[in-house]
């Protein structure tokens, strides 16, 4: 790999970077010579990371954008562009997630989660294009998830949100290729996040099946892998110069993918429609996990 010392110094714009995968990504480009811009909702709340961008003295910079907003995307870019010029890489890694069935779920929340996981990222990559387009250059890395091929309760709101990323990355592929702008897609499995650990908690619900879906979250949980793994996946794709479109990452996602494919629909659905006894015993026969709770 070329050291970054020798060459111009690379930038990367990454939304989300409060903790978890963002802020791991966030690390992990700076650590290799990257000019990092770290966006995230508030800023103020991320005195940790602040402080360990001065332990290690990263050429990392903290600034707000809420990716739900057009002016504040379009703010925090503009400023971005205006001090450097010109943005490399963009990494779409802003998320929320609400579990839950379809009916227990409010429009208010599936709303909002379409807002941040597909449109936020259109926002971003819309306002950064134009540039990209015209320096004939550039890498959109956007973070989708396993469940961006796979749909299950309780995170069918999530899983649409992630089928329809995945699907705008795809046809977004096809546009910017022309113009040497790479665009990938990586699908993180069961990741040692806080949103991972939400999911773990289950709740009440009038379908039994968003119940005990937790359960296998925390199963797997206790054998956790780290954000950092994902971190690590995103910069390698950003600086592989082939146009590879989808990256699963993680011990379970690829092995999960396939298990899906190897299903018929119809099947799938039984699966996941059986009742609780039939479930557990079959979350532990094929993945060996106790997912009662």
């Amino acid at each position: 790999m070329t050291n970054f010392k020798y060459r111009t110094m690379k930038s990367v714009l990454i939304t989300g970077t409060s903790k978890g995968i963002g802020l791991e990504t966030a690390l992990a480009f700076a650590r290799t010579g990257y000019k990092v811009y770290a966006t995230m909702r508030k800023p103020e709340g991320a005195q940790a990371f602040k402080q360990k961008i001065k332990d290690e003295s990263l050429n990392i910079s903290i600034s707000a954008m809420d990716v739900d907003s057009n002016e504040s995307v379009s703010q925090a870019i503009d400023a971005i562009l205006a001090e450097n010029g010109t943005i490399d890489v963009l990494v779409n890694n802003a998320g929320i997630e609400h579990h839950g069935s379809i009916e227990d779920l409010s429009m208010e929340e599936i709303i909002a989660i379409m807002n941040t996981n597909y449109f936020g990222v259109l926002r971003c990559t819309k306002h950064l294009l134009p540039q990209m387009r015209t320096n004939k250059n550039g890498c959109i890395v956007n973070i989708a998830s396993v469940s961006g091929k796979i749909s299950n309760t309780p995170l069918g709101a999530y899983a649409a949100s992630k089928h329809a990323l995945e699907a705008i990355s795809e046809a977004l592929a096809q546009e910017v290729k022309p113009f040497n702008i790479r665009v990938k897609i990586v699908e993180p499995g069961i990741i040692d996040t806080q949103m991972a650990r939400d999911i773990e908690i289950g709740g009440d619900s009038l379908y039994h099946q968003s119940n005990r879906f937790g359960g296998l979250f925390k199963a797997s949980l206790e054998t956790p892998t780290s954000p950092s793994l994902v971190a690590d996946k995103i910069l390698e794709v950003a600086e592989s110069q082939n146009w590879e479109l989808r990256h699963p990452v993680g011990p379970d996602a690829q092995p999960f993918l396939d298990w899906r494919a190897s299903m018929t629909d119809e099947e799938w659905v039984d699966w996941n429609a059986a009742n609780d006894d039939d479930w557990y015993n079959s979350v532990e026969e094929l993945f060996g996990l106790n997912a009662r709770q």
